[in-house]
């Protein structure tokens, strides 16, 4: 057993169990202890019928003794009442006992889901996750502990598998990249007739893959900064508007859409929000770039922002090959790249796992919608700013609202 520190356990604990049993055993001496008082109280109102008499009556008893009434009638008080006193400390004295231990056995019995969940919370690990209280008594409060438990450890189970995966799934990632270099220089080092040239390719592909595993530590770092503050106050909490990161998104993905020769739409109305600056945008370049590396030639990729019933929301989306929509959820787990784990080449898979994250650390919702014919049209919605904030010139050319063949 768990012995916190500067805490002793001794042989009789004050446990819940014996604190209810002494609270049952007080309120039954109590309530025994005044029945057995108002009874004598009412014995000794009730037989006095000899003050009813004239003074100076007497009474004749089986025995043949004469006695003056008052004093008879204080004989028979006495008696009654002594007998009852001790017959009924004696009744309450064994009911007492009986109630107790009654009360005993029922707490424990009451008690004994609390043990499950105490003997479960020791027992468990990381291989005994696994493992539920499965309370099946009565429909109460234990009852609905043990369930907020069960319930708990699912969580717990959950996360654990996914800390498995992600951490296993960011190891392969890392490892890719790590061994293409070492593959390389060692290919390289062990040729004795490699030139200039040859040195200059091995250069090229050690800074390709140097690139690939520092962008993706830099997801990394912006997924674990985005998550640490889900559900918590952000560090950074300034106006900000949402079309701001969709067009510099715009503007850095101009050469990668101008060579696929997408066609892109923008309706960028003002979208106030309060937040951090630099996950927002993020956010919305993140998005930005799924849809320009996951379309497909002469594609769409459409983009538009706005406010709505205290919202504000950005709509990002693009032609592509067919997701189902089945599979969308799973979009947003970490190194899922189009339903599939560490498939192809296209980037890190966790665009829109950082995109979920900012918006949690936000208090907002993502939501994607998988088109017909293929494609992914992604929703977020994060609470609007009491004051509104001007974005700044869209960087596409045109007002926004305009469709730009780029």
């Amino acid at each position: 057993m768990t012995v916190y520190p500067g805490r002793r356990r001794s042989r009789l604990r004050p446990t819940l169990r014996l604190r209810l049993t002494l609270l049952n055993g007080v309120l039954l001496i109590g309530a025994g202890a005044v029945l057995v008082v108002l009874a004598w109280l009412l014995v000794d109102g009730a037989l006095r019928p000899a003050d009813e008499l004239r003074p100076g009556t007497t009474v004749v008893l089986a025995d043949g003794r004469t006695l003056d009434a008052r004093q008879w009638q204080t004989q028979v008080v006495d008696a009654a009442s002594r007998e009852l006193l001790v017959k009924g400390l004696a009744a309450l004295v064994a009911i007492s006992v009986v109630g107790v231990a009654g009360a005993y056995a029922v707490a424990g019995r009451a008690l004994r889901p609390l043990h499950q969940v105490t003997a479960t919370a020791r027992r468990l690990g990381e291989e005994t996750l696994d493992e539920r209280i499965r309370y099946a008594g009565a429909d109460d409060e234990v009852a609905e502990l043990a369930g907020t438990f069960d319930a708990m450890l699912d969580r717990i189970g959950a996360a654990f598998e996914a800390q498995k995966r992600f951490v296993a799934n960011a190891s392969h990632e890392l490892r890719t990249p790590l061994a293409v270099m070492r593959t390389e220089i060692d290919v390289t080092m062990a040729d004795d007739e490699a030139d200039v040239a040859e040195y200059r390719r091995m250069a090229t592909v050690v800074r390709d893959a140097s690139e690939r595993a520092n962008n993706l530590v830099d997801a990394l770092l912006v997924l674990a900064r985005s998550e640490a503050q889900s559900g918590l106050r952000l560090v950074r909490k300034v106006p900000t508007d949402l079309s701001t990161g969709v067009c510099a998104a715009l503007s850095a993905m101009r050469h990668e859409t101008e060579r696929l020769k997408l066609d892109v739409t923008t309706a960028l109305e003002p979208a106030p929000v309060v937040g951090d600056p630099g996950l927002l945008e993020r956010l919305a370049g993140n998005l930005i770039e799924n849809a320009v590396r996951y379309n497909h030639l002469h594609g769409r990729l459409w983009a538009r922002t706005g406010v709505d019933a205290g919202q504000a929301w950005l709509v990002v989306g693009n032609t592509g090959f067919e997701v189902e929509q089945a599979d969308v959820p799973g979009l947003f787990e970490p190194f899922r790249r189009g339903g599939r784990e560490r498939t192809g080449a296209r980037g890190s898979g966790l665009g829109l796992s950082i995109v979920r994250a900012v918006c949690d650390a936000h208090g907002g919702t993502v939501t994607a919608l998988a088109q017909p014919g293929g494609g992914l049209e992604v929703t977020v919605t994060l609470p609007r700013a009491d004051a509104r904030v001007t974005p700044p010139s869209p960087a596409l050319p045109g007002d926004p609202g305009v469709v730009h063949p780029v």
